[in-house]
């Protein structure tokens, strides 16, 4: 199964970042195999609609659930018909989230916030 958490940097040792739409990079990760890649976020310097566009890249890499502290409405309207389950992280160790995730303990993401519309938010 593949998930996708936003992080800061291309590392396991990377936190995970708080931004979904602006995040640098994502780790997309395949829980069978364990195998770990990073995902550069080109909607990260975008305008406008970058929850959009980070939503679409990672639909568009065959992930099926998404571990994130939030997610904006825009990007969970990408993401829901595409059948990726948002989950709310746990604290900001990739690790952590991820161990969290194979063994059931994540909770859904369900505090869906309105998004920050060039309203200066990151």
């Amino acid at each position: 199964m593949r998930i996708a958490i936003p992080v800061e940097d291309k590392s396991m040792k990377s936190k995970v970042c708080i931004s979904f739409g602006r995040t640098p990079y994502f780790l997309i990760y395949e829980t069978a195999t364990k195998e770990a890649e990073f995902l550069d976020n080109s909607a990260a310097a975008s305008q406008g609609g970058a929850g959009i566009k980070a939503a679409q890249a990672i639909a568009d890499n065959g992930v099926v659930a998404l571990i994130t502290p939030r997610c904006g409405e825009n990007a969970a309207a990408v993401l829901k018909p595409a059948n990726i389950k948002l989950y709310k992280t746990m604290n900001d160790s990739i690790q952590d989230n991820i161990e969290a995730f194979i063994n059931g303990n994540l909770a859904l993401l369900d505090d869906i916030h309105p998004g920050f519309h060039n309203h200066g938010g990151n």
